[in-house]
């Protein structure tokens, strides 16, 4: 399973369809998401960092506070750049620029971390 909490409904249908699978599960905020982590663990998330009501990094914070979340693998899709920055003790495994976003860099990351 592969969550993708993305506010912009377009950006989130766009992340979607590049996964290549009907295994996911779309949030635009992260009150869902979190209340969904109770019910299921993904393999994977795609995470906007701009929402609405808690931003990205408020849920970043709540996952990894907890052992069963804290190694869900997270890529940040955000138009902000956060290169030079290290986010790997989040979770965090890549970042990729809304602006620039092709399908192959998500279908890249569904490859390496799901089965």
């Amino acid at each position: 399973m592969i969550f993708i909490i993305e506010d912009d409904e377009l950006m989130a249908e766009c992340i979607s369809k590049a996964c290549g699978t009907n295994k996911i599960k779309i949030f635009s905020n992260a009150f869902s998401a979190i209340e969904a982590l109770n019910q299921e663990l993904p393999e994977l998330i795609f995470l906007d960092i701009l929402l609405s009501g808690p931003n990205g990094f408020t849920f970043i914070n709540e996952i990894a506070s907890y052992p069963d979340t804290s190694q869900i693998p997270i890529v940040i899709i955000s138009s902000l750049d956060f290169s030079g920055q290290d986010l790997e003790n989040y979770g965090v495994v890549g970042t990729i620029n809304k602006d620039t976003l092709v399908p192959k860099e998500i279908k890249a990351y569904v490859k390496r971390y799901t089965n």
